[in-house]
């Protein structure tokens, strides 16, 4: 994952590691991220998938069309 905005303690562009998801209704996650910052409560509006599963959702999407 990537941050995609400034968070408190990690500034846009830190990458980091899901290291924990819940939610139904509103998917959020904590974040472990390379500058040693524990973040929670992410979501789609902070951060984005990089690497692999930036890969695995592209097909999603495009499957699903």
């Amino acid at each position: 994952m990537r941050t995609t905005v400034d968070v408190d303690g990690a500034p846009a562009g830190t990458e980091g590691k899901v290291i924990l998801s819940n939610g139904f209704n509103w998917l959020r996650y904590r974040v472990l991220f390379v500058n040693g910052n524990e973040i929670g409560d992410l979501d789609h509006r902070n951060i984005e998938p990089i690497g692999r599963s930036a890969k695995r959702l592209a097909r999603q999407a495009k499957r699903a069309r």
